[in-house]
């Protein structure tokens, strides 16, 4: 065997890893826009608010169903939530990892969230939570051998049948 038979590679990641220096921040935040236009809701994905986070459809997801959880105000650590807030963020994930569970039923999700570039996060500068579904034998390594994802659903499509859903559950702010 190999001494690399147990490694995947991803040279296509490389770019993007290089056109990155350590501290570089985003030009602007795109949560901190949607929080501050909740009249464009649909543009935006957005399945609900409360009266501190969103949820919303991830715009480049690794599987149907990928959500983001994020504060509306912009906050880059944990530890700069204050424990009401940090609360309500988890609360909101729950409600939409019970949401996915209703309304498209994977067999699994991974739950998490990304800090600084180098461990992933797109947008380093705004907490926010990743909840991605998971089903036996799902495409998700497509990303890393053929640099495609296969998400079987349209976003809009999807959004329609999350806020339907989180109406049927009557999770706070759900949108009519």
């Amino acid at each position: 065997m190999s001494e690399f038979a147990e490694n995947l590679w991803a040279p296509w990641r490389m770019q993007y890893i290089e056109s990155l220096r350590d501290g570089d921040a985003p030009s602007e935040c795109f949560l901190c826009d949607y929080a501050a236009q909740p009249k464009a809701d649909d543009v935006h994905h957005v399945i609900w608010r409360t009266a501190d986070t969103m949820a919303l459809l991830n715009r480049f997801p690794y599987t149907n169903g990928h959500l983001l959880i994020a504060p509306l105000e912009h906050r880059a650590e944990l530890t700069d939530l204050t424990d009401d807030l940090l609360a309500a963020l988890f609360r909101t994930t729950r409600d939409a990892q019970a949401l996915l569970r209703h309304v498209i039923a994977p067999q699994g999700f991974n739950i998490g969230i990304n800090f600084g570039r180098c461990a992933g996060a797109g947008l380093p500068g705004h907490v926010h939570v990743h909840i991605i579904p998971r089903w036996n034998g799902d495409t998700n390594f497509m990303a890393v051998l053929g640099d495609v994802r296969v998400i079987p659903e349209a976003l809009d499509r999807l959004l329609m049948k999350l806020r339907e859903g989180s109406r049927q559950l009557g999770l706070p702010g759900s949108k009519n």
